[in-house]
């Protein structure tokens, strides 16, 4: 056992927890980080449910399922034949791992290049020091921390349906669905969110019959519903069979498989057989038995850790991020607050616009969107107008075959100013990135309008729907 002094202790290695710690160890203080998870070998798995069974792995296996998918109906349009297509699902789930692990050992690389002290156990809030506080380490071996300033970044869990736990073999939660040995015949899916929408658009593609079960009446409620409702008619012809408005009854699970009884949108009792059943319907905060008490730190009453707009907490020197903190679920968002953090225990002024986070949905097509949606700005009454511009008449779009879906603007009616970019198609968790520039310095539709675009591109989409909010897109 060691006891060791910092400046700043980080509970958490995912995105908030080592973004925050490699930022507090660049601006000089001393710094250490502890994170809990393990891989397949006993060692650690630095990057949180993010990096091991969140968005890196759903990446990994979302691209190896597509190629499948192209190699088998679309490479022969480009002439292209291909003959005795088979899948090998170990080596796409080994591919994956690799995937993981090449993020893990780029964690631990980047915490010796910026002389990060990591600890590989459990950490727990056990009391004041002085001015800092101890927080005590449980794992290979048992450390005993103090700091003047503690971060706490510990992410979130899937919520389970009650009286249905995971068991990662039948019903399972996204660690499951990232690994499930053998293609099922049939998938259901309860939550059609994100985590749903990408899990079943993974093992469709191999060849599952996927039935998604969503409890609201309407698909992808934040989204913008003009882009929603092209999203699910493309899912449906790609053959996700997606039922809204439905009420989740009894789910019995067998050896081999889960029954789950539902009403549908009319109100009729439903049966339903499947061979695994991934329950996606939201993820609650990891902040359960981190010693909060001991410093006198409160949970409110859904498990978050309370903080004001600059992620303090009741409690001076405690601060906190992420998922385990209000706003939105988001690996990009936990990263900048980890950064804002650090840089304001240095005294400097971090900042976060929570009204120009990107969201993105990676299926195919892409869903990505920042800012308001119509829906938004006509319930606050705000005067706008939007423009948008089919994939379709998109030059670049027609040789990559795949003209699915549209770029739309919305802009102040009487500024001008971008109000929110709505993007579903070809690459949309890029194409985005321009918007959320945009929109950071304030621009108008017409300085997109007016921005040369190279030629041919599916960012021409995005100048194209800026010029159709004044109506006078070129190509549409």
């Amino acid at each position: 056992m060691s006891e060791q002094q910092f400046d700043v202790v980080v509970i958490g290695g995912g995105p908030g927890g080592y973004v925050a710690a490699i930022r507090a160890a660049q601006l000089g203080f001393k710094v250490a980080c502890i994170d809990e998870a393990t891989n397949a070998k006993g060692g650690p798995a630095l990057g949180g449910t993010c990096t091991n069974v969140g968005c890196i792995p759903s990446k990994a296996l979302l691209q190896s399922s597509e190629h499948f998918e192209h190699a088998g109906h679309a490479f022969k349009e480009h002439g292209i034949d291909v003959a005795g297509l088979s899948l090998n699902l170990p080596q796409m789930l080994k591919r994956k791992d690799s995937v993981v692990k090449a993020n893990n050992d780029g964690i631990v690389y980047l915490f010796k290049k910026n002389k990060v002290s990591f600890f590989h156990g459990r950490g727990t809030l056990a009391g004041k020091a002085g001015e800092g506080f101890t927080v005590n380490v449980s794992g290979p071996t048992t450390d005993t921390l103090t700091a003047k300033n503690v971060i706490v970044a510990t992410g979130s869990n899937p919520r389970e349906l009650p009286g249905t736990p995971f068991d990662e073999k039948i019903v399972l939660s996204n660690t499951g669905a990232l690994a499930i040995d053998a293609v099922p015949g049939k998938l259901g899916v309860i939550g059609a969110g994100v985590i749903g929408l990408e899990m079943g658009s993974v093992w469709r593609r191999v060849g599952a019959k996927v039935t998604v079960l969503e409890g609201l009446p309407a698909f992808l409620g934040a989204v913008d519903q003009q882009i929603a409702k092209e999203a699910q008619k493309a899912f449906t012809k790609q053959g996700l069979e997606i039922h809204l408005g439905v009420k989740i009854g009894n789910i019995v699970k067998g050896d081999n498989s889960v029954t789950v009884e539902y009403a549908d949108s009319t109100g009729a009792a439903q049966t339903a057989v499947f061979d695994r059943l991934i329950v996606s319907i939201g993820r609650v905060p990891n902040t359960i038995g981190l010693g909060f008490e001991s410093v006198g730190l409160q949970l409110d009453e859904r498990g978050f850790i309370a903080v004001d707009d600059e992620c303090r907490t009741a409690v001076p020197g405690i601060w906190a991020v992420g998922d385990v903190v209000r706003g939105p679920m988001l690996a990009h968002k936990a990263e900048e607050e980890g950064v804002a953090v650090a840089e304001r225990i240095a005294g400097q002024h971090g900042h976060v616009n929570f009204n120009t986070i990107p969201w993105v949905i990676y299926t195919s097509p892409e869903i990505a969107w920042v800012g308001r949606t119509e829906e938004q700005l006509k319930k606050d009454g705000v005067a706008y107008k939007a423009g948008t511009f089919p994939f379709m008449a998109n030059g670049r779009a027609r040789a990559l075959g795949d003209t699915t879906g549209m770029v739309k603007v919305i802009a102040d009616a009487a500024t001008d100013e971008i109000l929110g970019v709505h993007i579903v198609g070809p690459v949309a968790s890029e194409l985005i990135s321009e918007a959320v520039v945009a929109m950071e310095f304030k621009a108008s539709s017409e300085d997109i309008a007016r921005i040369c675009h190279a030629h041919p591109t599916l960012s021409e989409a995005t100048k194209e729907a800026a010029l159709a909010v004044d109506k006078r897109s070129l190509n549409f």
